[in-house]
């Protein structure tokens, strides 16, 4: 395993585990660190296929008793993209995310084969032609909307919509109720498929909450 519980430490500058949420939060959101931070982990891996904090989190952060927090599994990850198959309108929902590996796994088949591009030319083309999506692939052409209550969980799942340059946005709310504690601006405003997303916190503005379908702005949940 490339990231593993000591490499991950020693990237983010931590010596305990517990201390890494907190940490990748501060990273997040600041302009410069964050982009320092992606550089050092790109120096040890650039296949951004699956989610790399995957056994790092499970070992370390899930919170199983409190919030029966598991992660689901690559395979299935693949498999559920593959039954939901290519979405020409570029848009995508998730709640309890997690740290983002489902995700990953339909940004990484969006960046693929581009089916928002697919439904301007003719089908044929991309068909006997792997590899041309990337010349089609535009990030800002695809929006994510993602969501999770754990407080340990949204800084990773930041970190890997960001690195990937992603646009979307991340709320950290329950789905069902719609209270939430942060919502956060993901923005990659280039064409650039290899380039970074900004991570802008938004406000807690009754605009913000309209848009974002928030019932109310929370401190804590309530167990």
């Amino acid at each position: 395993m490339l990231f593993d519980v000591k490499t991950v430490n020693k990237l983010l500058g931590i010596d305990e585990s517990y201390k890494a949420p907190e940490k990748m939060l501060q990273l997040m959101l600041d302009d410069q660190k964050r982009v320092e931070i992606f550089k050092k982990f790109l120096e040890i891996s650039t296949n951004m296929q699956f989610d790399w904090f995957h056994e790092y989190f499970e070992d370390e952060q899930a919170e199983r008793k409190t919030k029966k927090q598991d992660f689901t599994p690559q395979g299935i990850a693949d498999l559920m993209s593959a039954i939901v198959g290519k979405n020409p309108s570029g848009t995508y929902y998730e709640p309890a995310a997690g740290t983002g590996g489902i995700l990953i796994t339909r940004w990484y088949q969006d960046r693929l084969r581009d089916p928002v591009h697919l439904t301007k030319v003719d089908k044929k083309i991309l068909d006997h032609s792997p590899g041309i999506s990337l010349f089609t692939y535009d990030p800002r052409n695809y929006f994510y909307q993602v969501e999770e209550m754990s407080d340990r969980a949204i800084p990773f799942l930041l970190f890997n919509m960001a690195i990937r340059g992603m646009n979307g946005v991340a709320i950290q709310c329950d789905s069902l109720s719609r209270k939430t504690k942060e919502a956060y601006f993901i923005r990659n405003d280039s064409d650039n498929w290899l380039g970074f997303s900004e991570v802008i916190k938004l406000p807690h503005t009754k605009a913000v909450q309209e848009e974002l379908n928030i019932s109310d702005w929370v401190t804590e949940f309530k167990q």
